[in-house]
Formats: structure tokens, C-alpha cells, sequence
């Protein structure tokens, strides 16, 4: 057992996260506790620390519409949050999905589907696409276009309120990465995994390789549901600094040489200058 958590300790803690959180929310929705209240567009720290989508709130702008300073405040709080500490761990350690799209890819490992896939059909830019979409949509419809159809959104409503046809959009996502592309909705499609992918370009926690204790066993790659933002494997020593990381400590747990670990992208390169 210590040996499995030691092995497993980032996807342990995640898990534990992402349960505790929708713990809470369904806590808030059921008995009426304030710890955490609302939705993840839209929450209530003990009822007072408003937390907001930023991007939900950059749709309803697009539609010319106006939001309360509340609201403002709780879009400001999670962009520094994410922006200087998170980078896009919103996606792995509080995103709901992630535990469907977790458990496909972790299927297609069981199946061996991974061994039959050719080529990737699909850019890893069109998440980036859906998100100017959206935005545009929002402007010409009057309507947060994503909010409406955000499968994101009908899961974590349908586990605290309970399922209805929403179930289907979930199941979809679900087959879709586990037989038509792997991570294909976190890696590829999802325009909030995108906009978490701009702001965390400037976050600090990062996942750090010390190149010299490299063997290029690319286990990490192998793991990596993001493998582009893992090019200086094996190369030089540095801070994975691509946006796209999202910080599921994956490669550390993977890594037996111990040539990858988290830490703070500003010492780290101060260290190198030094």
C-alpha cells in the first residue's frame, strides 16, 4: 500500500481533491453547508469569497451584457490564482471530466487501443479555434455559446443535482476519447482547457527535468496526456514552461531516475543563470 501511494501519490491527491470538491458542492446544494456554495461557473466560499469562470464571464461580455462587481471579483481571484500559481491545473486536479476522460484513456491502456492508433487526426490548435468560436458565438447569439452546451457544466450539474438526457454528452466525451482519440477532449477540443492553457503560461509551479539523471526510458512521454510540453526531455534542464501542462504530476510518478519533480519556474532559473 505505501508503495502504491508513493507510486501513485499526485493521482491519489488529485482524486481526493476533485472528490472533496464535489463533497462540498453537493454538501452546500443538499445540507445547505456555506463552505462551498454554487457551481463551477458560479461560487460562494463560506458565503462570502465569490469565485466565477473567467472565461463564462468573457462570454457574457461578448454578448454585451454586463455582470455584477461580485461576480468580477470571483473571475479576478481564480485568473491570479491560476495565472501565478495553478497554471492549468484547474483541468487535472478540479475539473470533473478529467475523471471520465481518466478513465478512457485508462481503458484504452487495458484494451490496447493505444497500439492501434496511427496518426492523430485531430490538432491539438482547435481547442484554441473552439474558443474564438465561442466568443464569436456569444457576440452573435446573445448567449454564453459554450455555457449552453459545456459538458463540463451538465456533469458537475448532474452530480450534485442529478442526471437527466445530460448523461449522453458525458457518455460521448467519455467514447469518444476511448475509442476515437486519446485525450482527445482535454488534449484537443476543450476551449476551457484552452483558455487555462493561455493563462497558465505565466504560472510559477512548474514540473522541473534535471536532465542529467535522464536515461530516455520516455516513460513520461509515454504517460503525458500533453506531450508536446514535454520536448526537453532527455535534452537540457529545465522548467516545462508550455501553458499546456496540466500540472497532473504524471511524469514524476512515472519517472524511476528521478529526473523530473515540481518546483517554483523563478528559482529554478535563477539557479541556472547561477
Amino acid at each position: 500500500m505505501i508503495d502504491f501511494l508513493k507510486r501513485h501519490r499526485f493521482m491519489v491527491a488529485r482524486r481526493l481533491t476533485q472528490g472533496g470538491l464535489l463533497a462540498l458542492y453537493v454538501a452546500g446544494s443538499v445540507y445547505g453547508w456555506t463552505v462551498l456554495q454554487g457551481n463551477l461557473s458560479s461560487s460562494l466560499v463560506f458565503g462570502v469569497i465569490p469565485l466565477a469562470d473567467p472565461f463564462a464571464l468573457m462570454q457574457i461580455f461578448a454578448t454585451g451584457a454586463w455582470v455584477a462587481s461580485s461576480a468580477l471579483l470571483g473571475a479576478v481571484i481564480i485568473v491570479l490564482f491560476y495565472g501565478l500559481v495553478g497554471g492549468r491545473g484547474f483541468c487535472a486536479w478540479v475539473c470533473p471530466m478529467n475523471l471520465v476522460t481518466d478513465l478512457a484513456n485508462f481503458l484504452r491502456r487495458i484494451l490496447l487501443l493505444d497500439k492501434t492508433e496511427r496518426k492523430v487526426w485531430l490538432g491539438r490548435s482547435v481547442r484554441y479555434w473552439l474558443l474564438g468560436l465561442a466568443l464569436v458565438l456569444s457576440f452573435a447569439t446573445g448567449v454564453g455559446a459554450f455555457e449552453m452546451v459545456s459538458p463540463i457544466g451538465i456533469l458537475h450539474r448532474g452530480i450534485i443535482f442529478g442526471f437527466g438526457m445530460g448523461f449522453a454528452a458525458v457518455l460521448s466525451i467519455f467514447l469518444f476519447d476511448l475509442f476515437a482519440l486519446k485525450n482527445g477532449w482535454c488534449g484537443h477540443v476543450c476551449p476551457l482547457g484552452a483558455f487555462y492553457a493561455l493563462l497558465g503560461r505565466f504560472s510559477f509551479v512548474r514540473v522541473i527535468h534535471h536532465q542529467p539523471n535522464c536515461t530516455l526510458c520516455m516513460k513520461c512521454k509515454d504517460i503525458c496526456p500533453e506531450k508536446p510540453v514535454l520536448e526537453i526531455v532527455g535534452k537540457r534542464s529545465g522548467a516545462i514552461t508550455m501553458g499546456e501542462c496540466i500540472n497532473c504530476g504524471r511524469c514524476v510518478e512515472v519517472c524511476e531516475d528521478d529526473a523530473l519533480s515540481f518546483g517554483v519556474r523563478r528559482y529554478i532559473h535563477q539557479n541556472q543563470q547561477e
